[in-house]
């Protein structure tokens, strides 16, 4: 142990002494990282993303583009042989297709490059020729991104936590019942551990489904190799006062504390900790059509979300980022094309508003943080329309799963966004007065001239703010 500890701790300096000798000498790398909160299209961004910055006719607010200084872009091998690749043209594929379709949803970690060839402007650009400057683009579940906030809790606070909110979530009175058949204290029984973990497990999938965020352990919903294995053969357990050593809260303490650092550790220290900028996806308008508690639900997971980028606030994270730090994270609200845009800056203020409960939360300084309402692939077009004498503004699109085109209005915003935030916070179980509805709509076919990416909706501020100052 202590000689692996020893050659690790030697090849992380020799690593980082070589990356300092060779820096000045190398292309500079930008690692973007990208994740997303409950069915906030992801894969949809990427694959959006890289073909506009392939062909940049859509992105006049993206600097670099408008200026002319991006003289060539192209994909390349990425520099991690051991993590999949973004399939990025089998997405874009689906998506251009004749008849488009949404591509499948990732559920591992990816990653992509894309290289452009870039002309610096000023002095500098007068004197020095084109220069490559590959972006990495590492995409994962943002259920995993929200496990960060297990790193500095115990298996009994996270446990009080979880129970404190689960009555009244879907499946929640499923799992509580099973846990009142049990006894914590009692000696560990394997077949019950595991059916307390699927219940819990079958909560937790079901809490997303119905537009909940905060759901933890992510990889209990993601659970790949993992599935079965001890490591995720745990649930909440209510507190139990000197649990005996072979006790099932013993057991299940132990294997929180197993899972925090055999999976929440290593994804931190090899990808997270890796990262230069992070884009966020948010899907705000499914919070809302959820209810109060799900926009509460969403902002204390922006507030968790938050304390990576501050790891000054928790030792374990510290030690994981080793002296690193993301500046830049961007929250996007996504969707964007859902709303007609006389609504979109409605959008965009609520989203600013959970962001600064978020930030005011997690006692926040560090990373540049911003909110912006986007859609990474527009899939309606904006109409208005007579309804009971009155002018209403709709969107119009072909509904998922059917040949039909419809006009769909999904109630108005409200101009504050404290109209709907604070109701969410004092626990409200309802919006008064007031119904906003969410429709599923596909992909619109495509026509694209010579050097255009995919219709958007701010995908190019988006991009502006995450690479625009680094090229």
């Amino acid at each position: 142990m202590v000689l692996s500890t020893l050659a690790d701790g030697i090849s992380r300096g020799v690593d980082g002494v070589t990356g300092t000798l060779s820096a000045p000498f190398s292309d500079p790398v930008i690692r973007l990282g990208v994740t997303g909160l409950s069915r906030a299209g992801k894969t949809v961004f990427i694959t959006a993303l890289v073909a506009n910055l392939l062909d940049r006719g859509r992105m006049p607010q993206f600097q670099p583009a408008a200026r002319g200084a991006i003289r060539a872009a192209y994909l390349q091998p990425q520099p991690d042989d051991t993590v999949p690749r973004f399939d990025y043209e089998a997405h874009l594929a689906d998506l251009t297709a004749r008849d488009p379709t949404w591509p499948e949803s990732t559920r591992r970690i990816s990653q992509l490059r894309l290289s452009l060839r870039v002309q610096p402007g000023g002095l500098i650009g007068s004197v020095q020729g084109p220069r490559t400057v590959h972006v990495d683009i590492v995409d994962y579940p943002g259920e995993w991104l929200l496990d960060l906030s297990l790193l500095d809790k115990d298996f009994a606070t996270w446990s009080a936590e979880v129970l404190a909110r689960i009555a009244d979530r879907p499946n929640g009175a499923d799992y509580l019942a099973r846990l009142r058949a049990a006894d914590p204290s009692a000696g560990l029984d394997e077949p019950a551990a595991q059916d307390l973990a699927r219940s819990y497990t079958a909560h937790l999938n079901a809490a997303r489904a119905a537009g909940y965020s905060d759901c933890t352990p992510g990889r209990f919903m993601l659970p790949g190799d993992l599935d079965g294995s001890p490591v995720l053969t745990f649930a909440p357990l209510p507190p139990v006062d000197r649990p005996g050593r072979r006790s099932l809260w013993r057991e299940f303490e132990r294997r929180f504390d197993s899972y925090k650092r055999n999976v929440v550790g290593p994804f931190f220290r090899d990808h997270f900790a890796k990262i230069d900028r992070q884009v966020v996806l948010v899907d705000v308008l499914g919070a809302i059509h959820a209810g109060p508690r799900a926009v509460e639900d969403l902002r204390r997971a922006m507030g968790d979300i938050l304390t990576a980028f501050r790891p000054g606030r928790n030792d374990v994270l510290g030690r994981l980022l080793r002296g690193r730090r993301i500046d830049r994270i961007l929250f996007a609200a996504t969707k964007a094309d859902h709303l007609h845009h006389d609504q979109h800056p409605r959008l965009t203020a609520i989203t600013e508003g959970l962001l600064r409960d978020a930030r005011d939360r997690a006692a926040f300084a560090g990373a540049e943080a911003r909110a912006m309402s986007i859609a990474a692939l527009r899939a309606t077009d904006e109409d208005r329309v007579i309804h009971d004498g009155a002018e209403l503004a709709v969107v119009r699109g072909r509904i998922a799963g059917t040949d039909r085109r419809a006009a769909f209005h999904p109630g108005a915003l409200p101009e504050d966004p404290a109209h709907l935030l604070a109701p969410a916070r004092q626990g409200a179980t309802a919006w008064l007065g007031a119904d906003y509805e969410v429709m599923r709509f596909a992909p619109l076919p495509l026509t694209l001239k010579p050097g255009e990416g995919p219709p958007h909706i701010r995908l190019d501020r988006a991009a502006q703010f995450l690479l625009g100052d680094r090229l």
